[in-house]
């Protein structure tokens, strides 16, 4: 929220802008939404405040994944596709390489030590992010309705995958994007990276026992 309040209105809603946020993708999927993310001019610093931790703005999990895509490819952006495109497509840089380097860490250490532990892939080194929010309704917020994300990047090293996981009113008992989106991400990145055959980038080294043998003398 200090970050968001720092970097002032117009910088922080084009950032968002550059990374797809309320703009269409494009993919030409029918109904696909644009989202909402108001124009800067009628923002509040409460409102500012609170689209930093994702209230005051909606987004598509398409949109979501696009963006994560941007950073996963060092800052470009690219156009989304449900199909196969043989011709080259339009690129541009809408991130610094220094600056996605160190998103990418950041999303890391979500994963390596933070809420998105179950996200974990053995084998793989594994970025995202987790995401709890109270639905809106007629009246405002629900106070038991929730909705739960974690998006991911893997393989950290050269990043071939990115998978947004939504869940809609979780009724499992919990609801945090931790606890419920981060394992399927789990299980859906480990199968669609053995499918791809890409190799793992986090193998640990088998611990070497080494037996220390001392001559006892007759």
């Amino acid at each position: 929220t200090k970050i968001a309040l720092e970097l002032g209105q117009q910088d922080l809603w084009t950032v968002l802008s550059d990374l797809g946020i309320g703009r269409s993708t494009t993919s030409g999927f029918p109904g696909e939404s644009s989202g909402v993310l108001t124009d800067f001019q009628h923002w509040r610093p409460v409102g500012q405040a609170t689209l930093s931790y994702g209230y005051g703005v909606s987004v598509t999990a398409l949109q979501l994944a696009r963006a994560y895509a941007t950073v996963a490819a060092g800052g470009i952006f690219r156009p989304v596709s449900v199909r196969v495109v043989r011709d080259p497509l339009p690129v541009e840089r809408v991130i610094s390489s220094a600056t996605s380097a160190a998103l990418l860490d950041m999303l890391e250490v979500v994963v390596s030590v933070g809420s998105g532990s179950l996200a974990s892939v053995p084998g793989f080194r594994v970025a995202g992010k987790t995401g709890t929010a109270k639905k809106s309704g007629v009246g405002g917020y629900s106070e038991d309705k929730y909705i739960a994300v974690f998006a991911g990047i893997a393989p950290v090293t050269k990043p071939k995958l990115v998978v947004v996981v939504v869940i809609d009113e979780p009724r499992t008992g919990v609801y945090y994007g931790g606890e419920v989106a981060a394992p399927v991400f789990a299980n859906v990145a480990s199968g669609a990276l053995r499918l791809l055959g890409v190799p793992p980038d986090n193998l640990q080294e088998p611990a070497l026992h080494i037996a220390a043998l001392t001559e006892v003398s007759p």
